[in-house]
């Protein structure tokens, strides 16, 4: 037995629907930066096999970008990934939906994306007590700060334990 106080343990999590501020703008650091190997498992894994993201050659004599494109479902998650430590980890039940996803930039081999989350509204539950609907809008921005992706998104989080 040792006589050494007792230390406080925190344990990274995400917010409690209560902790959610609408107006909030939460920036999400650090940013990722997409590689080539990631561009080519995630098409491949999701078995899709556009030109536009694996054939380089093809890809350099395709105006207007002359280069491969970084696989749009890629920099969606990426986003919402981006968001996880911060907003959700351990207190969301559920995604419930996306709406408005917009690309308005390709995303290139390379570039290095960055996340914000704007709270756009909150309400409980009315069918699952202890649970309230979150709804969050994503932006995602180059290192350029050009925005790259745009998604709205719909959660069930959890309510803090009484």
């Amino acid at each position: 037995m040792s006589d050494a106080p007792a230390v406080a343990r925190i344990v990274q999590r995400g917010l409690w629907f209560e902790e959610f501020e609408v107006g909030a703008v939460y920036e999400h650091r650090p940013g990722r930066t997409v590689t080539e190997a990631d561009n080519v498992l995630f098409t491949t894994l999701t078995m899709n096999t556009q030109a536009l993201h694996l054939d380089a050659a093809a890809s350099e004599k395709q105006p207007p970008f002359n280069q491969r494109l970084v696989n749009s479902m890629f920099t969606l998650s990426t986003v919402v990934g981006l968001s996880v430590a911060q907003l959700t980890q351990g207190t969301i039940v559920a995604n419930l939906g996306f709406s408005e996803v917009a690309f308005p930039q390709p995303v290139f081999l390379g570039d290095t994306l960055y996340a914000e989350t704007l709270v756009t509204d909150k309400r409980l539950s009315a069918s699952r007590p202890g649970e309230g609907v979150v709804s969050l809008r994503h932006t995602a921005r180059n290192q350029h700060g050009e925005v790259v992706a745009v998604a709205v998104r719909q959660t069930l989080v959890r309510a803090e334990p009484q």
